[in-house]
């Protein structure tokens, strides 16, 4: 999933992420178009409408508000966004538990779905009850499956989802003697084991200071994303250490590191992480679509051309990340902030953040728009079929309320094999006794 550390990371480099796309839509869509009005807020009246979002979701820097507010005179946007999703979520819980304070629009991540189609599903306008209603067929299904509670209501329309495939750097593999065309190196990645025993080889043979791929606990993300059941069964029980998919995963992981596979980083907390997407301190990299323009702001013009992108082993679908709008029901502009999420998440508006920085659209319509999109930066790599394809074909995840808890101590666990030589099986322990602790 695009995590709140991820999504965190990415909003420190947005200024510097802008992407080369080609082939998405250019044209400025209209009022009409986007699912607003076009004229004036309701009843002629001005309204101000609040939005607040944590990292970067895109829509400022595509300049969504600004153009929803010039093609609806009446309507002003304040927006505001709190970089650390670990801060601004528990912010939000307050506001909603106390009836006021929350915006208009507030993003909802992926890992805090469940709580809020559960414990805080009456928190939210149902979008089944709005004008949204003809549009929430309209979003991938697995992410509008995610968005509905037991009773059937909706709390949140679909922003971006976080389709997975492997980046690599294309002149790593020609010095180590590997493929670097997509189609011929997904040939030789027939299943994960394939990956690591194509990482044997380019160990073999690897420019010096070159590891097969970033970290242990990016492949465990990477791996795991493909899972429908991962923490919780469908009942809400948590299932994390009985599930064999976990421990495969966790296993597989473990082995990368154990074998010297991995560069031995913390994503988006080790210092020199980001160096290392330029200075080739890895050559492969478990990659979400949102982490294109990060890999961009990372490694700069000089890494231009030096990139690309394939499936997962064995072509299988992932999803890694991705976000919601939802309206809370103590908002007091109700049904103008149901029209501005209703046209953020448009087609025509999520092609526009896919070209401002690579987050990929969570409406179908969008997702086929987008299909012959091409990146130059990734050696014209047909990103839009890419993750077109592995989103269309994710599967709907069951999501509980301490994912990020079980993930992080997960990952946590997998570090301390790649930095500090701990056993495998005392590593695993050790992450079943944190989250023992946290979860009680």
């Amino acid at each position: 999933m695009m995590t709140s550390r991820a999504r965190t990371a990415i909003a420190v480099m947005a200024a510097g992420a802008l992407v080369a796309l080609a082939g998405c839509g250019g044209e400025e869509a209209t009022a009409a178009e986007g699912g607003a009005d076009g004229g004036s807020s309701a009843g002629g009246e001005s309204v101000e409408l609040t939005v607040s979002l944590f990292g970067t979701f895109g829509m400022e820097e595509a300049g969504l508000f600004d153009q929803y507010e010039e093609e609806n005179p009446g309507v002003t946007i304040s927006y505001e966004t709190t970089q650390g999703e670990d801060t601004y979520w528990p912010a939000l819980l307050t506001k909603l538990n106390a009836g006021s304070g929350a915006s208009d629009i507030q993003g909802i991540e992926v890992a805090r779905i469940r709580t809020a189609t559960t414990e805080l599903a009456d928190k939210w306008v149902d979008l089944t009850q709005t004008e949204a209603a003809d549009q929430l067929g309209e979003y991938a299904q697995f992410k509008q499956d995610a968005a509905t509670t037991e009773d059937g209501a909706v709390v949140g329309l679909g922003t971006d989802i976080g389709p997975t495939g492997i980046c690599y750097r294309t002149d790593l593999l020609e010095e180590a003697g590997l493929p670097t065309d997509p189609d011929e190196l997904a040939a030789q990645m027939g299943s994960w084991e394939d990956y690591l025993a194509l990482g044997e080889q380019y160990k073999a043979s690897a420019p010096e200071g070159s590891a097969w791929t970033d970290s242990a606990g990016g492949l465990y993300n990477a791996i795991i994303s493909t899972e429908s059941e991962i923490y919780y069964d469908e009942a809400g029980e948590l299932v994390y250490d009985s599930n064999p998919a976990v421990k495969a995963a966790f296993d597989l992981s473990a082995q990368a590191a154990a074998d010297d596979l991995t560069a031995k980083f913390a994503q988006f907390e080790d210092p020199e992480w980001n160096p290392g997407f330029g200075n080739g301190a890895f050559a492969t990299i478990a990659c979400p679509s949102w982490m294109l323009g990060y890999i961009k702001g990372q490694a700069g013009d000089e890494g231009s051309g030096k990139w690309g992108v394939t499936s997962l082993p064995g072509g299988a679908a992932g999803n890694w990340g991705g976000a919601y709008l939802g309206v809370p029901a103590s908002s007091e502009n109700q049904e103008e902030a149901v029209k501005l999420a209703m046209w953020l998440t448009a087609p025509e508006q999520q092609e526009k953040v896919f070209a401002a920085g690579g987050n990929f659209p969570s409406n179908t319509t969008a997702i086929d728009a987008v299909a012959d999109t091409t990146d130059e930066y990734f050696s014209d790599a047909p990103i839009g079929q890419i993750f077109g394809d592995i989103a269309k074909n994710a599967p709907t995840q069951i999501l509980g309320p301490d994912d990020g808890v079980l993930k992080n101590e997960i990952t946590n666990a997998l570090l301390t094999i790649e930095v500090n030589d701990v056993d495998p099986e005392t590593a695993w322990t050790s992450a079943q006794r944190a989250i023992d602790n946290q979860l009680g």
